[in-house]
């Protein structure tokens, strides 16, 4: 299941969130070796694969005749809030840059003339890191050791000021983020709550002329495209360092305070919350319909919308649909079941067949990135996991294997697997949406009322006799 460490940075895709920082020069490979900087690092066959806290720090840290590798940044950064503070490996990168500049200030002529190359790769390390993980600057401390650092290396070119203008735009670059990032998390929704209470729902119980999702759209493509929509703009606001939660609080090894945030983040509770809804409102929109024959045309529909959601690459929505279906209200209709022509559903189950650790979902996924390397167009692009999978993936990874070896080293082959799973997910994520809002689509898929399984069961009499639906496993 795992790639080698450093067959995966080699061939690890280069997105274009990262073009800035991955450029076409970075082969990927393990830089020459840097003498004394780093001594304890521990190599396989050329790739780094463990090392003290402190090593890796050094490893990050450019010197005038070196830059680390991109992925190696990336990775490094990605995982280093599992063992320290950001504002605290910030103070710590700034004190090397400064113990370093100051070698090169009292040493020779040659060293002076190269201070200018030496800022100018601090400058892109520190463009790298806010561009990539802006929030890690969201408290004074680390914006105190920022700009102690920005300060120290703008005296390397006094003269034309060319470094101050670089960081005043990096630094301004930063603030704008972080401020987005901030007045998204003040117009947070509500989480959608389903409909418990019986009373309520008996209250509304379904009539032959009430609204359902096919008086708002019939067009099964529509609507998956539409769900597209609605999932795209959802993992937009899922970050790396969210994803980074899944491990950095589970950890009991290593007792640090940046893990205070015992809880998954509000993006990630938001995206699991979105496919629990869709599930439910599936199961409430098929339950809703009065007449068995509509009933059988609305399993018929979210089957289709299912099968278009699998073919444009939406894998959560799929799988939240054939959730949705799999709930014991919608599965016991067996009358209802008996009249649907499951074929194109067994399909879909088949794609989702949990057996072999999802061995034919993982397939269908596999397909679906490499379309999206080679795609022309955003319409190929897309790639949208079933997240609660993704999720479970990094889990497990967390799982079998330690943060630190037994010699108390970092355990970095762990994380550069970590890394790659969640810098593929970031690719996904990025492609712009080529389908435009439907708003009253959208409005309905987001505000329609749903129920709980309790309440769905209240909606419709169990049908009791017909031929017996085929039991549909729980995924």
């Amino acid at each position: 299941m795992s790639a080698a460490p450093g067959k995966m940075r080699e061939t690890m895709p280069q997105t274009p969130i990262f073009s800035s920082m991955l450029g076409s020069s970075c082969s990927g490979q393990v830089q020459p070796d840097m003498g004394e900087r780093c001594v304890d690092p521990v190599y396989q066959d050329g790739n780094l694969v463990s090392g003290s806290l402190e090593a890796l720090i050094e490893r990050l840290v450019p010197t005038m005749d070196y830059y680390p590798d991109r992925t190696y940044i990336f990775t490094f950064l990605l995982s280093s809030r599992v063992f320290i503070h950001p504002h605290e490996l910030l103070a710590k990168v700034g004190q090397i840059c400064i113990k370093q500049k100051q070698q090169l200030e009292t040493g020779t002529e040659a060293e002076k003339a190269k201070l200018k190359s030496f800022a100018a790769k601090i400058i892109q390390l520190l463009k790298e890191w806010t561009e990539t993980f802006p929030y890690d600057f969201q408290d004074e401390k680390s914006m105190k050791e920022l700009k102690e650092i920005a300060h120290r290396i703008t005296q390397c070119d006094e003269e034309n000021g060319t470094v101050k203008k670089i960081i005043s735009q990096m630094t301004q670059n930063l603030l704008m983020a972080l401020s987005a990032r901030s007045q998204y998390q003040e117009i947070r929704e509500k989480f959608r709550q389903p409909v418990t209470d019986k009373g309520t729902i008996l209250k509304t119980k379904p009539q032959s002329t009430q609204k359902d999702i096919l008086s708002v759209c019939c067009d099964p493509l529509i609507l998956a495209q539409q769900l597209t929509y609605i999932e795209l703009e959802r993992v937009s606001n899922i970050y790396p360092e969210d994803l980074m939660q899944i491990v950095s609080h589970m950890d009991s090894l290593d007792n640090h305070k940046c893990r205070g945030d015992v809880t998954k983040t509000y993006n990630l509770e938001a995206y699991d919350n979105w496919f629990n809804c869709l599930s439910m409102l599936v199961a409430t929109e098929i339950c809703r319909v009065v007449k068995k024959k509509q009933r059988t045309r609305m399993v018929e529909f979210f089957i289709d919308v299912a099968r278009e959601c699998f073919n444009i690459g939406n894998f959560n929505s799929m799988m939240a649909i054939i959730s949705g279906m799999n709930l014991s209200p919608v599965a016991r209709l067996k009358k209802t079941w008996s009249k649907v022509k499951t074929a194109k559903f067994d399909v879909l189950e088949h794609h989702m067949d949990p057996s072999s650790n999802f061995c034919n979902y993982r397939t269908a996924l596999q397909g679906a990135a490499q379309r999206s390397q080679t795609a022309n167009s955003n319409r190929e692009k897309i790639v949208i996991p079933v997240f609660n999978l993704f999720i479970k993936d990094i889990y497990f990874l967390h799982k079998i294997h330690t943060n630190r070896l037994p010699n108390g080293q970092i355990n970095f082959k762990k994380f550069w697997e970590i890394s790659r799973q969640i810098h593929d997910f970031l690719t996904w994520k990025q492609v712009e949406c080529p389908f435009e809002k439907d708003k009253k689509i959208q409005s309905y898929l987001l505000t329609a009322p749903i129920y709980s399984e309790e309440g769905q069961l209240c909606l419709i009499e169990p049908e009791t006799s017909g031929s017996d639906l085929q039991t549909l496993k729980h995924i």
